[in-house]
């Protein structure tokens, strides 16, 4: 059974680079309810300029911010998902997963690239809430895998930049099974004593965050980001009483010591540039 397909001679075109913002000139900011130029918004990196509000970055937003030069290789982008189980609900997966693609120009929910950051050679995957809620099935899984082992391979430090609604139903167990996959590979990385950075966007939620999301060694957020397995909603109701505060916000999950630290996007890429420096010069980075 193929998990997933490849399209013609591997080859994508129409890749949108747009981040996820609304369309107009003008942007209403759901942190602040200020109206901000979208221009302004975009030279701020996504980054409300009057409360700080984090706006969905897509993949290719982030490997242009990281990069030095914005100039990287990526890989991987020819896999599709298949449809081994037929599913529909509203409407047909393979429909949903079409559609999907034609609005964002992806060709599944995580890119994987491969470039310098400050100089060091490192392996990022980055994920799209734009594709389905970023949901992860085998492709998305897959992708990870392989960039993970690039990274084993080739010994450089790897990166994940999650942003999910969790595992894509449509694909059933087999996208459950890409929570051990993933942290198959991410052992042979530590075996490796290799670096393996993750930053926690807003949402991260579902087996992402039950997965390779949370097993980092240097385990960073951006600023008030959604974190956690289950809803807020859900566990409310599970629990039968109100939630602390900022529940499964990263500002709360730092206090926890479930995150190391929140960083914002404007101080992302020398942020990672000096954690590799100093790694480098502990030998533990190639």
């Amino acid at each position: 059974m193929a998990w997933f397909r490849r399209t013609t001679a591997g080859i994508r075109t129409g890749v949108t680079e747009k981040n996820e913002i609304p369309e107009g000139q003008w942007v209403k900011c759901p942190g602040c309810a200020e109206t901000i130029n979208r221009r302004e918004l975009e030279r701020n990196l996504l980054v409300c300029p009057k409360c700080d509000h984090h706006f969905l970055m897509t993949s290719t937003g982030y490997f242009r911010l990281l990069f030095d030069d914005g100039r990287y290789e990526t890989f991987d982008d020819d896999l599709r998902s298949a449809d081994p189980l037929s599913f529909v609900d509203k409407k047909p997966y393979p429909k949903r997963r079409d559609e999907a693609e034609r609005k964002t120009g992806l060709g599944d929910a995580a890119r994987a690239a491969v470039g310098r950051v400050g100089g060091h050679r490192i392996s990022v995957a980055a994920m799209d809430f734009s594709f389905i809620g970023g949901s992860m099935g085998s492709v998305v899984g897959e992708i990870v895998a392989r960039a993970i082992r690039r990274a084993y391979t080739e010994r450089i430090p790897f990166l994940v930049i999650t942003q999910s609604g969790g595992a894509r139903m449509m694909e059933g167990a087999l996208s459950l099974m890409q929570l051990a996959k993933t942290s198959a590979h991410l052992a042979r990385l530590d075996e490796a004593k290799l670096p393996f950075f993750v930053l926690l966007t807003n949402p991260t939620t579902g087996g992402v965050t039950a997965s390779f999301a949370m097993l980092g060694d240097v385990q960073l957020a951006e600023p008030g980001a959604l974190i956690g397995f289950a809803g807020p909603r859900v566990i409310r109701e599970t629990m039968g009483q109100d939630l602390p505060d900022g529940f499964q916000r990263s500002e709360f999950l730092v206090q926890k010591g479930f995150v190391d630290q929140i960083v914002d996007r404007r101080e992302l890429r020398n942020h990672l540039a000096h954690l590799l420096d100093l790694l480098d010069e502990s030998g533990a980075a190639a």
